[in-house]
């Protein structure tokens, strides 16, 4: 190993997309001497795709994120230009917060940061491979460093690796394609290459971004006005949810029609798409504009979305054009969509196509097990999606920073956080196509809700190190508020009268026969929280989250007591542990294709083994039986 030319750290961040960003911060506020390092630090947090931050299960993400101390909800707030809660007309469980955020505003704002952020050292470079103590491929190698193009060795004791969509980077427009990550960015060839030889498993996925189009070329009168809502709810918890009033922008809705269909279907073999030119495996919820028109043809038209990218930048996002075409096709396309027919592209639309390290080869901190020290996080992973990878960042970060410090791992488990269902999702099951988090994916969805983030989480934040003082007192004022109203309202009680049933009456429902707490009352559908109050002759004044909060669970307290039976069935088989080095060749009555699955992923509970793709009940029974009669599980 080259000796080292420069100071060492006790963690180097290599990639400052949104997963290293957040694993740098996380790191440093625990007190890690911690070293970022990006191809360009004009770069860092860039949203190079949409401009926008949350959505289905991705809202979930990024208010834990926040709950725990990380960065993204409070940026997100800072810079938002248009606000939505998607869903707003189901139940709480499969809401979302999304916002349009300014592109550039975000990036500045990260940058500022990272820059002031005590223990952290940033860096532009390219790291061309990573710096190992330990044979390769032997028992006990670690990760001791980095080192950079030009020969620079940079040493470390642990390593978060979020390289993005830059290991072997190609893009790709039409019949040029070219070695990068993004557009006009070099890619990580060294490092990909390395990663191979250490004998990852390392696969090709895909993504791609639309075109951006010069506002002042769009005719916007025929399109239909999309606004945000009226009273948007900010993502950061430390944010004064009846204050949060941004200055919203509008996105404005068109739609392809047969003539965007007729073109793209008689270029289709000039698309690498379906010329074989791109191997990787895209994402089926995103699918590019070729995919869109070939598999469903019977589709008479697409969406197309336009949303700013900004307030000082005449660039808007054509969402539903992504496309790899070739420049002068990507132009007539754009201009068979109405209201685009004098549209100028001010960056062409492009895919991408990168390595993906397979993560079942992770352990739950995102430590490889290859590797010791060496952490992943972000699309390197084999997941899409800024939210995604943030959640990874916090989650590597912390876990890198614990290793360092000697501290116990931060492993919640799937019962408690979005993030732990998508670390589990990638580390237990693995992925083939870019992996993306929605409500479907949490079992108990209902009770990792966005508005519930913080209790489920602050505390875990705080012990960390990663929630400080005046934080983590608005989060105490909060708590105790919501406890003391939940305690009120089951308490308070209204007796059968004509008054008070004339008074449930006008709120819609049906009459009471004997006392009834306002806990109870408020379970019943369509009556709300201050009605009930008022007709009991006291409405506190408490803020609107304290009010939402306590409502809720009245609201599902049912639901949310049966999902606990399931979550203690759940933690039961997470208790059930397999020791490390398990011989599964060993154990009679198991498939050799489950024996391999389960060699490969090496689950650390019975309740993980049971989640491996493949691995069926009967399997996990036998397991359960065999554990027992060593003294195991």
């Amino acid at each position: 190993m080259p000796e080292c030319q420069a100071g060492s750290f006790d963690l180097i961040v290599v990639g400052a997309g949104h997963a290293g960003c957040e694993a740098a911060l996380a790191a440093s506020r625990m007190g890690c001497e911690t070293l970022l390092l990006n191809l360009s630090l004009d770069t860092m947090a860039l949203m190079a795709c949409n401009p926008s931050v949350g959505g289905l299960g991705k809202g979930q993400l990024v208010r834990e994120i926040d709950a725990l101390g990380g960065a993204m909800g409070k940026l997100a707030d800072a810079t938002c230009i248009h606000a939505k809660t998607l869903n707003a007309s189901r139940g709480d469980a499969v809401r979302g917060t999304r916002m349009q955020n300014d592109r550039q505003a975000y990036r500045l704002a990260m940058k500022r940061l990272l820059e002031g952020q005590p223990g952290l050292h940033l860096r532009q470079g390219r790291v061309e491979r990573l710096l190992l103590e330990g044979r390769p491929g032997g028992p006990g190698v670690r990760v001791a460093g980095v080192e950079l193009a030009g020969g620079l060795c940079l040493r470390a004791r642990a390593v978060v690796l979020a390289a993005g969509t830059f290991l072997d980077g190609v893009v790709h427009i039409g019949e040029w394609r070219t070695g990068a990550g993004r557009a006009g960015e070099e890619s990580a060839t060294e490092l990909a290459l390395q990663l191979r030889d250490l004998g990852f498993e390392v696969g090709r996925l895909k993504t791609g971004t639309p075109p951006r189009l010069r506002r002042a070329s769009l005719d916007l009168s025929g399109m239909e006005e999309q606004r945000g809502d009226e009273r948007p709810r900010p993502f950061s918890f430390d944010a004064d949810p009846d204050a949060f009033a941004p200055a919203q922008l509008p996105c404005h809705l068109t739609w392809t029609t047969a003539a965007t269909h007729r073109l793209l279907r008689g270029n289709i073999a000039r698309s690498p798409l379906y010329a074989g030119a791109i191997t990787g495996v895209g994402a089926r919820y995103c699918p590019s504009l070729e995919d869109k028109v070939m598999r469903f043809a019977h589709k008479e038209r697409h969406q197309v979305l336009i949303e700013p990218e900004g307030r000082d930048t005449e660039e808007v996002y054509a969402k539903g054009l992504g496309t790899c075409l070739p420049l002068e096709l990507q132009q007539e396309l754009v201009r068979s969509v109405p209201g685009l027919e004098h549209a100028e592209i001010m960056r062409p639309s492009y895919a991408v196509e990168y390595d993906f390290v397979q993560p079942t080869q992770l352990a739950a901190t995102l430590e490889t097990k290859a590797v010791g020290g060496l952490f992943l996080a972000g699309q390197v992973n084999g997941s899409s999606g800024y939210e995604e990878a943030a959640a990874q960042g916090i989650w590597a970060g912390v876990n890198a920073a614990c290793q360092v410090q000697g501290r116990p791992p931060f492993l919640p488990d799937r019962s408690e956080a979005y993030l732990a269902v998508l670390v589990d999702d990638l580390v237990t099951r693995g992925t083939r196509e870019p992996y993306r988090m929605f409500t479907s994916r949490a079992e108990w969805r209902l009770l990792l809700r966005e508005d519930n983030a913080d209790l489920r989480l602050r505390a875990r934040g705080r012990e960390l190190g990663l929630v400080g003082d005046d934080a983590w007192a608005r989060f105490c004022t909060r708590r105790d508020a919501i406890e003391a109203e939940i305690r009120r309202l089951r308490e308070a009680r209204l007796a059968p009268s004509g008054a008070v049933n004339a008074g449930l009456a006008a709120l819609g429902t049906a009459p009471i026969a004997e006392p009834a707490t306002l806990w109870t009352l408020l379970r019943r559908p369509g009556i709300e929280w201050r009605g009930l109050c008022a007709l009991h002759g006291e409405v506190p004044q408490l803020p609107e989250d304290v009010v939402f909060q306590a409502a809720v669970q009245a609201r599902y307290e049912g639901y949310i007591g049966r999902a606990a039976a399931e979550v203690a069935r759940f933690r039961e088989q997470e208790r059930r542990r397999i020791p490390t080095g398990f011989d599964y060749a060993s154990v009679p009555g198991l498939s050799h294709e489950v024996r391999e699955k389960l060699a490969a992923v090496r689950p650390a509970s019975l309740g993980q083994a049971a989640r491996v793709e493949g691995v069926t009940p009967a399997a996990v029974s036998i397991l359960t039986v065999l554990l027992k009669g060593r003294g195991g599980a």
